[in-house]
């Protein structure tokens, strides 16, 4: 007795479809395509979830730099200073702290470079 796929095929089409729904041109419909379409897709979004970390430090890398610069302090300067005096505050939170709290930044700068 032979196997008929048919069944499995268009279950296994129907789930890739739902996957790229939204896509455009061929690559929402044709099988082909779209699975074509899927691994790419696939694989920029697993290296761009690495790259995303990257990016935000170094938002806050640069936010923390011109906010220093208007204290008068260098970033780099700053860094170590928080380093030998045992600070512990992320870069996220300096950052989160010298847009919103822009005067407890300010004490947060004369504690550690004081």
């Amino acid at each position: 007795m032979r196997v008929k796929r048919g069944v499995t095929s268009k279950k296994r089409h129907k789930k890739l479809f739902k996957a790229v729904k939204g896509f455009r041109g061929r690559r929402k419909n044709t099988v082909k395509l779209a699975t074509d379409a899927l691994t790419h897709a696939g694989r920029n979004a697993y290296r761009d979830r690495r790259k995303k970390k990257r990016d935000f430090r170094s938002l806050w890398i640069t936010r923390l730099n011109a906010a220093l610069k208007l204290q008068g302090v260098q970033y780099s300067r700053f860094i170590r200073q928080m380093e030998e005096k045992k600070v512990l505050l992320n870069r996220k939170t300096l950052s989160e702290l010298a847009i919103s709290k822009p005067e407890a930044f300010k004490k947060v700068v004369e504690t550690v470079m004081g």
